[in-house]
């Protein structure tokens, strides 16, 4: 535990810097680019009707669960559990570990990122539409590790400026810009011949679509999206005053994320089908290859746009990435300061090790670890870890939690915390979710995922 010497605990200025905080969080790489391959997998409308249900059900009963829980410890996710009981502190330590595995692999996409930003203006969009470019880029070496390093320098100076000086300030500008270059982009994308077909693809619901493959896809998103289970919402609970009123933050919080996800499928699903055709090609590239292959090839068919829109749309992952890493990054630091009882500033020298050496391994599955195939032919360090922490980890926690909230301390603790900064009509909902439908969905989630990566089902 830390000392009782230990320098005063982080907090944010008011509720909104929280709130832009906590979404700048929930907004991330999954918004761009897994949501919109699910959304045109599954029926467009049909599948974003369901995300919506299950962010406003599940989704914001999550979040309010661990951002009360760290408001009402004072602790980030070891020293929170640890306060129940020691025999708890367990369950803190497996949700701790899961932004050390995370953070690494994050900020090597966010290189990916980074250097598709800065190729739009310095190679060109031909050259970034060009094929083999990506797999060169990320299996080349030198390249891939400088911008991984580049990229995380912009983190840890963040970071290294406190949650006031440096969370709020980067979130303050970086979700604002975020949120305008999306809309911007959508609007322009809609103006390409054939793209509002695209958009109609994505918005009508096609209800024969609906599937419990659809639910399962929707309750995987909306998980890893609003980056439960995972200690940063416990960290950043940790650091907000008694008096702001946690219903209306989460349920802002999952407007957020909802929001961006929408503007995301908006611009990339109209855009792909002018290229594809269809939208079920659009749904057979997922991920890297829809982000880094298919996409630079659209941007490169605009002509003379081509390098002002290929620009921003990076620029404004750019932006979901930075603050998603910003948010892992602190999560981390915080972890240490509580456990170890250090000052932030040893706390970040000693993340900014682990994270930058982890980064250094798992991005030399690209080139010189690369016979390391993990999970089968094909699959590289970086695939491991992600299936390590988002498939497996990340639902034994929420698991976990449920259960210690709702069966071992039982949901009142956390109904009184809540009730401190105003009243909490849904109380009784919110208890039923977490005691039984919650644990439920987590092992859902769980169980396809994992029988996913082996191949048992296909989705």
């Amino acid at each position: 535990m830390a000392s009782t010497g230990a320098p005063a605990r982080s907090s944010w200025s008011g509720k909104w810097a929280f709130i832009l905080a906590a979404a700048a969080s929930a907004v991330g790489l999954g918004n761009m680019w897994r949501f919109p391959y699910l959304a045109a997998k599954y029926g467009g409308g049909t599948f974003l009707i369901t995300y919506l249900v299950l962010v406003f059900t599940f989704g914001v009963s999550m979040l309010l669960l661990e951002i009360a829980l760290g408001r009402k410890t004072g602790q980030s996710t070891i020293g929170a559990f640890k306060q129940f009981g020691k025999k708890y502190a367990f369950i803190g330590v497996l949700a701790s570990i899961v932004p050390f595995i995370i953070t690494p692999y994050y900020c090597i996409i966010g290189g990916w990122v980074a250097k598709y930003t800065v190729g739009y203006l310095v190679d060109g969009p031909e050259a970034l539409a060009a094929d083999g470019f990506f797999t060169g880029f990320i299996t080349g070496g030198a390249e891939s590790f400088l911008w991984m390093f580049l990229f995380m320098a912009v983190v840890y100076v963040v970071v290294s400026l406190g949650v006031k000086g440096g969370i709020e300030k980067a979130n303050l500008f970086m979700m604002p810009a975020l949120i305008v270059m999306a809309v911007a982009i959508a609007a322009y994308t809609l103006t390409m011949p054939g793209a509002l077909d695209g958009a109609l693809y994505y918005l009508v619901p096609d209800f024969s679509k609906f599937s419990p493959e659809l639910v399962i896809g929707a309750l995987g998103q909306m998980f890893y999206s609003l980056s439960l289970a995972m200690g940063i919402m416990v960290t950043y609970g940790s650091y907000l005053d008694k008096k702001s009123s946690l219903t209306s933050s989460v349920v802002r919080i999952g407007g957020f994320d909802v929001g961006v996800s929408f503007l995301a499928g908006l611009m990339i699903v109209p855009a792909a089908f002018v290229a594809m055709g269809s939208g079920e090609a659009v749904a057979a590239n997922s991920g890297p290859s829809l982000m880094f292959v298919i996409l630079p090839q659209v941007f490169g068919d605009m002509g003379t746009a081509a390098t002002v829109v290929g620009f921003l749309f990076f620029l404004l992952v750019l932006f979901a990435a930075l603050t998603s890493a910003i948010s892992l990054t602190e999560t981390c630091v915080s972890i240490v300061q509580d456990g170890a009882g250090w000052s932030r500033k040893k706390s970040l020298f000693a993340v900014v090790a682990v994270v930058t050496v982890a980064g250094a391994f798992v991005n030399l599955g690209y080139n010189g670890l690369s016979f390391i195939e993990p999970l089968g032919a094909g699959t590289s360090l970086l695939d491991f870890f992600d299936f390590l922490s988002n498939s497996v980890i990340m639902p034994i926690v929420a698991l976990l939690t449920c259960v210690f909230v709702g069966w071992i301390i039982k949901p009142k603790a956390i109904v009184d915390e809540v009730e401190l900064s105003g009243p909490f009509r849904a109380s009784g909902f919110w208890t039923v979710m977490i005691k039984y439908v919650a644990p439920v969905l987590v092992v859902v989630i769980m169980v396809a995922f994992v029988a996913q990566t082996f191949g048992i089902v296909t989705f």
